[in-house]
């Protein structure tokens, strides 16, 4: 947000292990996601006098602008006097008394040579140098050293600027789910029409994940308006392509009826705005070809615009070079076009930034009859036809087969879906619905339909359950490894725009899956990431082992981790493996709620591990289940100050009357607030729960709930009877095997 950034920026913050307050700040961010509107934002409550006063001067520069400048000199303060002449005016050539922030914002645009090893040093704010120099030094902090830097870029292009110039880097990730409908409830005034907008955008998953961006969510907006206005009962736009095409086609009339003098019924496309278009769509592609992002008059110029020798000649540019004789074998309309296709699908597969990756879905989109009637007039012929598009899809599902990577199959689907077939998909849905899926048997191209369903499926994300694909060890890391490539992915060039979002499930279900220490290091990365919502995991009775919780408490420290709920019952945990989980218990923050370590090899050592984790002002836990023999140390963590555990099981341990002797001092104490005790089948008699009412008459007594079935208190019932006569008492359920019956009806009514 602006105000994090502010507070980032101001001069009195000093980050912990930092011994100097903060100069550079780096915000990272796809394309549309919202950074230079953050500067803007920034920049308008500093000259409102709402933020930052102790800051005198704020000096906004664009990589854009500033790569005009590429063969020109100034000093530094020649600079701002170009771009900021009341500086100039005001007579203002030194800023070292002064506070100033400078942005620079687009990184990823920047054609000016940052070089930070071997450009001289600059410390003069009036010596005139490249600006490339200049920007350089004033980077790395030997040119006006008092100054505070915010320089914003895209992923990709962060790692121009040497880490140890940077003094911390923020990311702007874009819309939440709710924060998508609350845009769209607020660009439109009819709450109806707003509704049918976003319930339409849910449908289609890749729209939907795209509208993380607020570009996109705009671009979004503008053409369901015009649609919902100019066609009544028709189909609305569910595929990227279709969403890109009639928002061309708004603006084609946008500048028709603003700019040209038209009106709104002429054809969309006259022969000026059919020239533009293509001309800027040869412009776009060769430029995509290089890798530019931007372009300015010299990339207009190089590129020679000639729409006549582009569009006719029937040459295939995404092929290798052809002859004379084998062009003139491909003469069939559809002929060039299957191949075409086929070149375009090659070509993105080649690429290792997966910068073909929309431009391939765009074009085989291109190839529906729907989306061609938009561009009437614009499209030439292309021949296309059911044929050939079926002979596109086969190609697909060819490739898809081959074991590609996952990021290469994932979008080869959502090609199939932009060429309207989903038959894979359908096939691993009907498998999945009738409960014959067997991930054992699935092959390359199943198991990348399955990603895809996980990626893309509206349903079914609260839980994911393992036994429902496959009970191994195997199906979890392939499906885990594929499912989470997106979040390391959203650092590579122009992918992001694709999807960076994973689709994640609140709920893991993967007890008595023959799991191992392997899964726990999959699943400790997705605990990690910045993007999960995981807030419960079962793994109980798989062989985790010391070493395997060890490497899942890495993640469960990690502050990124939400998790709230971890059940790790029977996996042949010892004192070894509660050390590390200790150490996760004690981190800040941790989100931990509820722990299952029942039936492992705990003892009293690792008893005394955990409650020191327990005494942690950090650790708070509500509910535990655990299995031990002594109970010394756990009285500790009961009387903590807070004390945040409700729910405490300790059923079916060798717990004896001494055990429960010493656990009664902790119920005692004022700040233990238990609810729910859990105590069946520990082997107690009537001395223990002697000791155990004594505690609960303590004032006051949080318990609701006690269970002491299957123990031995002979003659304890009438212990109890009176017990729970005692006002301080609050049990509202009690299990108790042997004498329950003699306990008097009417206390139990009253209870």
């Amino acid at each position: 947000s602006s105000f994090f950034i502010q507070e980032l920026l101001s001069s009195s913050v000093c980050l912990r292990g930092l011994n100097k307050p903060i100069r550079t700040v780096m915000t990272k961010g796809v394309a549309g996601i919202g950074k230079t509107v953050l500067t803007q934002k920034f920049t308008l409550d500093w000259a409102e006098d709402k933020a930052n006063q102790d800051i005198q001067f704020t000096f906004p520069f664009t990589f854009r602008e500033l790569n005009v400048l590429k063969e020109k000199k100034y000093s530094l303060v020649e600079l701002v006097h170009h771009f900021f002449t009341e500086t100039k005016e005001a007579g203002i050539c030194r800023f070292e008394e002064f506070q100033i922030v400078f942005i620079f914002d687009g990184l990823d645009e920047c054609r000016l040579p940052l070089d930070f090893h071997n450009t001289e040093i600059l410390t003069d704010v009036t010596e005139s140098t490249s600006v490339g120099v200049l920007l350089t030094n004033l980077i790395r902090g030997k040119l006006l050293p008092s100054a505070r830097l915010w320089i914003t870029t895209r992923p990709a292009a962060a790692n121009q600027i040497p880490p140890q110039c940077v003094d911390i880097v923020t990311e702007v990730r874009g819309f939440t789910d709710p924060q998508k409908e609350d845009y769209f409830r607020k660009r439109f005034r009819d709450q109806e029409q707003a509704s049918r907008i976003i319930s339409h955008i849910k449908t289609s998953r890749s729209v939907h994940i795209m509208c993380h961006i607020p570009v996109f969510c705009w671009i979004t907006a503008t053409v369901l308006e015009d649609v919902l206005k100019n066609t009544e009962g028709g189909e609305l736009p569910k595929t990227l392509t279709e969403m890109f095409i009639h928002f061309l086609v708004v603006q084609s009339k946008v500048k028709t009826i603003k700019y040209d003098g038209g009106a709104e019924t002429d054809p969309h496309w006259s022969p000026e705005s059919r020239k533009m278009i293509e001309s800027l769509g040869k412009l776009a592609f060769e430029q995509l070809q290089k890798g530019n992002l931007i372009f300015y008059e010299s990339d207009l110029t190089e590129c020679g615009i000639d729409i006549r020798t582009f569009i006719s000649s029937g040459v295939n540019l995404l092929a290798e070079e052809q002859t004379t004789s084998q062009l003139s074998e491909l003469s069939k309309d559809k002929e060039n076009l299957k191949y075409l296709h086929q070149s375009a699908v090659d070509k993105a597969l080649e690429s290792q930034q997966g910068h073909l990756d929309l431009f391939l879905r765009f074009l085989l989109g291109l190839s529906l009859p729907t989306n061609q009637n938009l561009l009437r007039g614009l499209l030439t012929q292309t021949g296309s036809s059911s044929q050939t598009n079926q002979e596109t899809v086969q190609y697909i599902k060819k490739k898809i087969s081959e074991n590609l990577s996952a990021e290469r199959s994932i979008n080869l689907f959502h090609c199939l879906n932009e060429l309207n077939d989903r038959s894979l998909v359908e096939e691993i849905q009907q498998s999945l619905s009738s409960g014959r899926l067997s991930t054992d048997e699935l092959s390359p191209a199943q198991w990348s339909a399955l990603v895809f369903i996980l990626l893309s499926s509206e349903k079914d994300l609260d839980v994911f359950d393992l036994k429902k694909y496959s009970a191994s060890e195997e199906a979890l890391l392939r499906l885990t490894n594929l499912k989470w490539f997106w979040f390391w992915l959203s650092d590579k060039v122009l992918v992001t725009n694709v999807i960076f979002l994973i689709v994640d499930h609140c709920l893991y279900r993967l007890s008595n899956c023959n799991l191992s220490e392997r899964s726990c290091e999959a699943l400790s990365s997705v605990l990690s990431s910045q993007s999960s919502s995981l807030r419960e995991l079962d793994l109980s009775n798989n062989n985790l082992r010391d070493s395997g919780l060890k490497l899942l408490s890495v993640g469960l420290k990690n502050p990124h981790s939400k998790l709230e709920t971890l059940r790790l019952s029977g996996c042949l945990i010892t004192e070894e493996g509660f050390a590390s989980l200790v150490s996760a218990l004690s981190s800040n923050p941790s989100h931990l709620r509820e722990l299952d370590l029942s039936n492992n090899n705990l003892q009293d050592s690792g008893l005394k591990l955990l409650s020191f984790g327990l005494e942690s002002p950090h650790c708070k836990l509500e509910t535990l289940r655990s299995g031990f023999e002594g109970c010394a140390s756990l009285v500790s963590a009961l009387s903590s100050n807070p004390s945040h555990l409700r729910e405490l099981d300790l059923s079916n341990n060798n717990l004896q009357d001494s055990g429960l002797k010493l656990l009664s001092f902790g119920l005692e104490s004022p700040h233990c607030k238990l609810e729910t005790l859990r105590l069946s089948g520990c082997l107690i008699t009537e001395e223990g729960c002697a000791s155990l009412v004594s505690a609960l008459s303590s004032n006051p007594s949080h318990l609701r709930e006690l269970d002491l079935s299957y123990n031995h208190p002979v003659d304890s019932a009438t212990k109890l009877s009176a017990a729970l006569e005692d006002p301080h008492w609050r049990l509202d359920t009690l299990r108790y095997e042997a004498d329950q019956y003699s306990i008097s009806s009417q206390v139990t009514e009253e209870r």
